[in-house]
């Protein structure tokens, strides 16, 4: 795996743990947590909806679902 690709998936994780730690969160909010932009946002977040992590109740909110995960 190179290191961009890791680095990516180190965000996602992060922004996943965020998501968890705080409930419903706007994409705003995500962004200036990490210091990126709101499209490396919603990138990150597709991933995450992706694989059924988050779910968005309300455009631009997003809150984590009730799949099991472990995280390691």
């Amino acid at each position: 795996m190179n290191q961009t690709t890791s680095r990516m998936l180190t965000r996602v994780k992060a922004v996943y743990l965020y998501i968890r730690e705080k409930g419903t969160v706007s994409t705003k909010d995500i962004a200036d947590e990490f210091g990126t932009t709101d499209r490396t946002v919603q990138r990150d977040l597709h991933i995450l909806t992706y694989n059924g992590l988050v779910e968005s109740p309300v455009r631009g909110k997003w809150k984590i679902t009730n799949k099991p995960v472990s995280i390691s």
